[in-house]
């Protein structure tokens, strides 16, 4: 199926401004002529970077008109946590605090701002960018879900960085009673998954406007604690975070044969099935008693008894 295309209106004054820059580093690269070898492979890679902020940044103006659209989630899913809905900065802790991940913030068709993180050291080796969330509660939930969306870049179409850039990041996961950490300690996370992009982007897409939003989901439990953290640690990729959001599942009130039965989170493994009593509704009496499943995915299973 065809890509979405970027509307034209995002970018529209920014995108020669960031051109311009591009190319007067490029050329800055090219006519250097009586520096030392070391200071011409620095201007290369000031113009090579100069190239791919432009594209980073073009690629999330673009972005903005997509998230930005109403949010509208559904019955079975609680939101705890959405980067999207959260009003002025993130201010995540990033480790190193220079450097690595870097808070960004573009404006959507309306002019609120959306707040992303980017980092991009794919000509240096041996990366190890940390960013980790606010401390989130967990509510109840035993198991929770991770929805990431992000843009990566496509490491063939940078020019000498082959043995440096990557195309995955890493997610991780903390469970905490104390909501003010105020450090990264690598060694207290547990790994989540290893995340990578369906589809990466080139210079090419940018100039076509051709839009490539990566969607991942991973979930994580059994949990027990208060809260959590999450974190992202970038090996050496060129990624910008659009949106995270967490959530869990739950089954939604409901009422079968004459029979109420409440929201009801759902257990702790992706198997588990929750026992769920109904009671009957006004004017209704108990015949046999009223019983259901509330299934991992958040649905209501196997209707037992009813209310006349």
């Amino acid at each position: 199926s065809a890509q979405p295309r970027l509307p034209a209106v995002f970018g529209a004054s920014l995108y020669p401004c960031f051109k311009r820059i591009f190319h007067r580093e490029r050329e800055r690269a090219r006519t250097v002529r009586s520096r030392t070898n070391d200071e011409k492979k620095g201007e290369r890679q000031m113009a090579l970077m100069a190239g791919i902020l432009f594209t980073l940044t073009s690629v999330l103006l673009g972005i903005s008109t997509f998230v930005s659209s109403a949010r509208i989630y559904p019955p079975n899913e609680v939101t705890l946590l959405d980067s999207r809905s959260v009003a002025g900065e993130l201010g995540w802790v990033a480790n190193p605090t220079e450097g690595g991940w870097e808070e960004v913030s573009i404006m959507d068709e309306k002019n609120i701002p959306i707040r992303t993180y980017q980092v991009c050291n794919v000509m240096e080796p041996n990366q190890n960018n940390w960013l980790r969330t606010d401390w989130i509660p967990r509510g109840g939930a035993q198991r929770v879900y991770i929805e990431i969306k992000f843009t990566l870049r496509d490491c063939n179409s940078l020019p000498g960085v082959m043995g440096t850039c990557k195309e995955t990041f890493n997610l991780y996961y903390y469970e905490s009673n104390n909501d003010k950490e105020r450090y990264i300690r690598e060694n207290q996370f547990g790994k989540i998954d290893t995340v990578a992009a369906d589809e990466s982007f080139t210079q090419v897409d940018i100039g076509d406007r051709i839009m490539k939003l990566n969607t991942e989901v991973r979930d994580v439990g059994a949990l027990s604690r208060k809260g959590f953290y999450l974190a992202f640690q970038d090996v050496g990729a060129c990624i910008a975070l659009v949106s995270v959001r967490v959530f869990y599942k739950k089954c939604p009130l409901a009422v079968r044969n004459l029979a109420q039965f409440p929201d009801t989170i759902t257990g702790a493994d992706t198997s588990s099935l929750v026992e769920v009593r109904g009671s009957c509704v006004d004017n209704s009496e108990e015949r046999d008693v009223p019983k259901m499943y509330c299934g991992a995915d958040g649905e209501w299973l196997v209707p037992i008894g009813n209310c006349l």
